[in-house]
């Protein structure tokens, strides 16, 4: 399964990993890397708990475009 993360950098320098399609499902890191890392472990787990709830796995995601 391929899922789109986004990751920024905090006011602290942390860097900050999301997923979109699944609620809730942020994890962080010193470093890119880590950051990425550690929410593909967090996307795993998030997948899990749904699955065991009886969640959807993911919801839908939309790229817009908008006027710069």
């Amino acid at each position: 399964m391929k899922l789109q993360v986004t990751i920024f950098r905090d006011e602290d320098g942390v860097f900050i990993a999301e997923c979109p399609a699944i609620p809730g499902c942020v994890s962080q890191g010193s470093t890119e890397d880590e950051a990425e890392k550690n929410i593909r472990e967090a996307i795993v787990e998030c997948l899990q708990v749904r699955a065991e709830k009886g969640l959807p796995l993911t919801i839908a995601t939309r790229e817009v475009e908008v006027p710069a």
